[in-house]
C-alpha cells in the first residue's frame, strides 16, 4: 500500500491540525491559500472546526475524513477547510453563532458550509457517515449541499444574507446604564441558586459542568453579603466534585464536565483552564472554613498542572485528550480485580471501598474511581485508627499511579494558549500565597516571563506558541487574563515589574480593542480581519470574557496607583453590560464578580519589612490566610522601594516607625494604627459576615 500523501495542514503549528495532515481530504488550514481558491474556482467552502482533545471530533474524523470515499466527494465539491477554535475563537464563535441560528443548537465538531465569500448557508455538528439518529449520513449531505450550490444559488444567497444579519445583530452591544448594588447582586446571585441540586450539588443538571465562574461569584456574594445558606450549598458543591469521578483521584486535576448529575462519570478530556479556575475556589472554600479536603483539592491540581502541563519553555499546555489508544477513559478505568490485586489481599477490602469500586463497575463495566467515604468513615467501618487508614490509603494510591503510569497514556495538545496561561498564574500565584509553596511561585513567575518575552512581538501579544512558533494575534482576552495575573503574581512577590507590565498590556489593549464610543472592547485586534461581524464577546462563558476580565484588572489597576483613567475604564464596561447582566446572570457571571467588588468597601493593606525577614513573612501569611478578595496588598521593603515609589507614589508615606515590619491596614476608608503581631493582623482581617 502507497504511503499517504500529507496535506496542506502538514505545516500548520496546531495540534489539532496536524492530527488531520494525513487524511485523504485535501484540508487547507484557515487562510489566504484556501480562500482564494473557492472564489477562483467558485466552490462552496466546508469548514470543520474542533480541537484536538474533542472526543466526537475524532469520531467524525475516523467515520468520514479518514474515509477515502467520502474524502474524494469532498475534495471533488468543495475547498476544505480545518480549524482549531482554541486558536481562532474568533472565526468558531461567529460561525457557532450562524449555526445557531442555522439549528438552535451548537458545539464541536463545528460543520459549516460557506460561500466563497464566507458566508453561511448550512451547518450542524457531527454528521455520521450514513443516515442515523435522524442525522443525513455525510456523503449524502455534502452532494445535495453542492447540487444546491450550483443550481439554486440564489436560494442559499438569500440564506446566508438573513444568517448575516442575524450574525451581526448577536455581535450589538446595545445600551448601557445602571451602577451595580446590592439588590441587583442579590438577585443575579439566587438567580443562579434557583439551578443549584440539593442531592448532588452543582448548577443545572446532567450533563453538569463545575460552572467554576458561577461558584466564584457566589462565594463574593457570601463574603459581601454573609448568607450563611449561600457557603452552604458551594461547600457541599466543592465536597460532591473532590470525591467524584469528575476528579482524577490518583493524578489530581479535573476532567471537563461530568456526564450524570452525580459527578461519577465525566468526559474525560482535561482542559488547562478547568484546572486553573477550580483551586481558587477550593483555596476560598479552605480559608473560609478551615476545609481540610478543599486545602489538598487545590495542591494536588496544582501539583497535576506542574507535573503534567509544564512546557519546558516556562509555559502551561492546552489540555489531555479523553481518549488512549482510541477508547473514551481507558488510562483512567479499573476492574475491581486490578485494584484488590495492586492493593493487596490485606488492605483490598478497604481501598476497594474508599474508592467507590464494584464487580459490575461504573463506567461500561470498569469502575472510574471515587471517594464516597471520607477516611473517618472508613476507620469506623472497619475499625481501625484513622491514622493507619490513612497510610493505607496513601500506600495503594501509590501502587495504583505507579500502574497507571504505565499505560499508554491520552494524547497531550502541546500549545501554549496566553489567555488560558493567564489563568493558570493567577491559580499558581494564589496557591503560593495560601498554601505557602514556593514551587507553585517559581512555576508562575517563570512562565510569566516566557509569556512576557516569547510571545510579544512588535508591540503585539500573540495567542499561541507551539514548538518555539508563535501564531495568531492576541485577543482581548488574552491581554485582559495576562494582565490579571501579573497583578496576582506582585501580590506575591511584590517585583513593581509586574504592575508596570499590567500596565503596559492594558494600554496596548485600548489602542487594539478599545471601542471609544462606550467604553467596551471588541475581541479581535483592530488590524485584524474578520468575516461578517466584529464582536465584542462580552459573554462570560468557561472563561471570564476580555470584557468582564478588563473591567476588573482596571478597578484593580485604579486601587494600585489612583490614576483615574483606570477607574473610567471599568466603570464604562460594567454600566454598558448591566442591563445584558441584569437580564441574563448566566452569561455574564464574572461581570458580577466584578461588581460585588465595586461594592464591597475596599480593604487596603500596606506591608513595610524586609521581605527576608520572618516577621514580614508572618504579616504576610496572616494576610494571605483570609479571604478577603476586595483587598489591595502591597509590601514596600524601606531597603529597596524606589522602583516602588515611582510606579506607586502613595507608598512613600507608609514606613516602619520603631523599625521592625508593620502592618498598615485602612478599611473602608478608615485606617487602624499600625500592626506588629500577625495575630493581630489576622484577627482584623476575619470576615464579620456581610460588609
Amino acid at each position: 500500500m502507497p504511503e499517504p500523501r500529507p496535506n496542506h495542514l502538514i505545516d500548520a503549528t496546531s495540534p489539532y491540525l496536524k492530527q488531520h495532515a494525513y487524511n485523504p481530504v485535501d484540508w487547507y488550514p484557515w487562510g489566504p491559500e484556501a480562500l482564494d481558491r473557492a472564489r477562483r474556482e467558485d466552490k462552496p467552502i466546508f469548514l470543520s472546526i474542533g480541537y484536538s482533545t474533542c472526543h466526537w471530533c475524532h469520531v467524525m474524523a475516523h467515520e468520514s475524513f479518514e474515509n477515502p470515499a467520502i474524502a474524494a466527494i469532498m475534495n471533488e465539491h468543495f475547498v476544505n477547510i480545518k480549524l482549531d477554535r482554541e486558536e481562532r475563537p474568533d472565526l468558531d464563535e461567529t460561525y457557532m453563532n450562524a449555526v445557531q441560528v442555522l439549528t438552535g443548537h451548537g458545539g464541536w465538531p463545528l460543520s459549516v458550509f460557506l460561500t466563497p465569500d464566507l458566508k453561511p448557508f448550512y451547518g450542524g455538528t457531527y454528521f455520521p457517515p450514513e443516515d442515523r439518529g435522524g442525522l443525513p449520513g455525510f456523503p449524502r449531505l455534502l452532494l445535495a449541499l453542492s447540487q444546491t450550490y450550483q443550481q439554486n444559488r440564489e436560494q442559499l444567497t438569500s440564506v446566508s444574507l438573513k444568517v448575516e444579519s442575524q450574525v451581526q445583530r448577536l455581535g450589538e452591544v446595545a445600551g448601557g446604564g445602571g451602577d451595580p448594588s446590592r439588590e441587583t447582586q442579590k438577585a443575579a446571585a439566587h438567580r443562579l441558586l434557583d439551578d443549584f441540586d440539593p442531592e448532588n450539588g452543582g448548577l443545572g443538571r446532567a450533563p453538569k459542568f463545575p460552572r467554576s465562574l458561577e461558584l466564584d461569584f457566589l462565594f463574593h456574594y457570601y463574603h459581601l453579603s454573609g448568607e450563611d445558606p449561600v457557603l452552604e450549598k458551594l461547600g457541599f458543591t466543592l465536597e460532591k466534585m473532590a470525591r467524584g469521578g469528575i476528579y482524577d483521584q490518583l493524578g489530581g486535576g479535573f476532567h471537563r464536565y461530568s456526564v450524570d448529575a452525580a459527578w461519577v462519570v465525566p468526559h474525560f478530556e482535561k482542559m488547562l483552564y478547568d484546572n486553573a479556575l477550580l483551586p481558587p475556589l477550593y483555596l476560598a472554600h479552605h480559608r473560609l472554613t478551615g476545609s481540610g479536603l478543599s486545602r489538598r483539592i487545590a495542591g494536588e491540581t496544582l501539583d497535576f498542572i506542574l507535573r503534567e502541563m509544564s512546557a519546558p519553555e516556562g509555559g502551561f499546555y492546552a489540555a489531555w485528550d479523553a481518549d488512549s489508544e482510541g477508547v473514551e477513559g481507558k488510562y483512567y478505568v479499573w476492574s475491581r480485580e486490578e485494584v484488590a490485586g495492586v492493593a493487596g489481599p490485606e488492605a483490598a477490602d478497604l481501598v476497594i471501598a474508599a474508592l467507590g469500586v464494584t464487580p459490575a463497575g461504573n463506567f461500561e463495566g470498569a469502575n472510574i474511581l471515587t471517594r464516597p467515604r471520607s477516611r473517618a468513615q472508613l476507620a469506623e467501618r472497619f475499625q481501625l485508627p484513622l491514622e493507619q487508614v490513612t497510610q493505607i490509603l496513601a500506600a495503594a494510591m501509590e501502587r495504583l499511579q505507579q500502574v497507571r503510569a504505565r499505560r499508554v497514556p491520552p494524547h497531550r495538545d502541546e500549545k501554549v494558549i496566553t489567555a488560558w496561561n493567564g489563568l493558570a498564574i493567577t491559580a499558581l500565584a494564589l496557591g503560593s500565597q495560601v498554601l505557602n509553596e514556593r514551587r507553585y511561585y517559581e512555576a508562575a513567575a517563570r512562565a510569566a516571563r516566557f509569556l512576557l518575552q516569547d510571545l510579544v512581538k512588535d508591540n503585539t501579544l500573540f495567542r499561541i506558541w507551539t514548538a518555539g512558533q508563535v501564531s495568531v494575534p492576541g485577543f482581548s482576552e488574552d491581554y485582559a487574563l495576562l494582565a490579571n495575573a501579573l497583578l496576582d503574581l506582585f501580590e506575591t512577590d511584590f517585583d513593581p515589574v509586574w504592575v508596570r507590565e499590567a500596565r503596559r498590556l492594558m494600554a496596548r489593549m485600548d489602542e487594539k480593542f478599545l471601542d471609544p464610543g462606550d467604553g467596551t472592547y471588541f475581541y479581535v485586534d483592530r488590524d485584524q480581519a474578520t468575516p461578517l461581524v466584529r464582536s465584542k464577546s462580552i459573554y462570560d462563558q468557561v472563561l471570564p470574557s476580555g470584557n468582564s476580565m478588563a473591567a476588573r484588572v482596571s478597578l484593580r489597576l485604579y486601587r494600585l496607583t489612583g490614576d483615574v483613567h483606570h477607574q473610567e475604564r471599568a466603570q464604562a464596561i460594567i454600566r454598558q453590560l448591566n442591563p445584558h447582566a441584569r437580564e441574563n446572570p448566566w452569561g455574564f457571571a464574572h461581570l458580577w464578580t466584578v461588581q460585588t467588588l465595586v461594592l464591597t468597601p475596599p480593604l487596603d493593606l500596606t506591608v513595610v519589612g524586609d521581605p527576608d525577614d520572618a516577621r514580614t513573612q508572618a504579616l504576610l501569611q496572616a494576610a494571605y490566610g483570609s479571604y478577603r478578595p476586595e483587598r489591595r496588598l502591597v509590601l514596600k521593603n524601606p531597603a529597596d522601594c524606589a522602583f516602588l515609589t515611582e510606579l506607586l507614589p502613595w507608598t512613600r508615606d507608609y514606613n516602619q516607625p520603631a523599625g521592625e515590619p508593620v502592618a498598615h491596614l485602612c478599611r473602608d476608608f478608615t485606617c487602624l494604627p499600625a500592626i506588629t503581631d500577625p495575630r493581630e493582623l489576622a484577627a482584623q482581617l476575619r470576615p464579620s459576615g456581610g460588609k
